[in-house]
């Protein structure tokens, strides 16, 4: 039964992650919510009262960059519950800037967060979820199908994590253990405005890309314009942790899977090619 069941969500400090929780709480689970800063957990807290899910919500630390942080907040999961059923790995960092200006250091801190904290998460948590038959979702992006313009670091993270999640599926399912990934496009949330982008200063320091920069800015405006909200976001995180058989591949929105469409079904690169060209024209 899911109210016997313990999930463990990272990120949970605000946008899918927090949504993620009150609705998985809501489901019947019982969630261990993390972040980096359980100072942050307010909103939370605040969230799964009012959702009438207190008292199935608790609140642990943890920072998938370090890896003693993961086993200490598993290893404290597991004295209080005894199990684990499925991980939400959803905590992330978005990045906006182009290599040539950016060099190595962005790349390195998005791979970092976005990629080598999900599969720290997801091997420190396999041996438990292999005790329940449990679940791994991950909380990827469109942007971990398309590459999108001035995304680099960010997209190449996450195509990492989808690459990794589609390998490891098939092993995993072996041992009776789903894997999932679910792809939001664009969600209004906290997550956008943390990244801190002050764009006139980017604009002013972008030299030969301020061009392309300003153009790709007005048409990412127009994008969030249109955006989801993070709770109907968290519905597929839900449906592939309820799910009888999960499919391993979720969109959160009909926008979200006409883009991912465009790529699966792009055999040379054109249509990719085209569609974002048109970005940065």
């Amino acid at each position: 039964m899911a109210s016997d069941r313990i999930v463990l969500i990272t990120g949970t400090s605000s946008g899918i992650g927090l949504a993620a929780a009150v609705a998985a709480a809501r489901a019947g689970f019982r969630v261990v919510a993390t972040m980096r800063d359980t100072g942050r957990s307010g909103a939370l807290l605040k969230a799964a009262e009012a959702a009438g899910v207190a008292g199935r919500v608790e609140v642990a630390r943890l920072d998938v960059t370090d890896a003693p942080s993961v086993a200490d907040c598993l290893a404290g999961l597991l004295d209080r519950h005894g199990r684990l059923d499925a991980v939400v790995n959803n905590a992330g960092a978005g990045r906006v800037g182009t290599v040539e200006q950016d060099g190595l250091g962005p790349v390195r801190e998005a791979m970092e967060v976005n990629y080598f904290g999900v599969v720290e998460v997801t091997r420190a948590a396999l041996p438990h979820l292999r005790a329940t038959g449990g679940r791994v979702v991950t909380v990827t992006s469109v942007g971990g199908v398309v590459g999108q313009p001035f995304n680099e670091a960010y997209c190449a993270a996450k195509f990492a994590v989808e690459g990794f999640m589609e390998s490891l599926a098939p092993v995993a399912a072996t041992v009776g253990v789903a894997v999932s990934v679910v792809e939001p496009g664009a969600v209004a949330s906290e997550f956008v405005a943390s990244q801190g982008i002050d764009l006139p200063a980017l604009l002013a320091a972008a030299g030969p890309y301020a061009p392309a920069l300003d153009a790709y800015a007005a048409r990412t405006r127009a994008a969030f314009g249109q955006a989801q909200t993070p709770e109907q976001a968290a519905e597929a995180v839900i449906t592939a942790l309820s799910a009888d058989r999960p499919p391993f591949r979720l969109q959160t929105s009909d926008r979200a899977r006409a883009f991912v469409a465009t790529k699966l079904a792009d055999l040379d690169g054109s249509a990719v090619q085209h569609l974002t060209a048109g970005w940065v024209a």
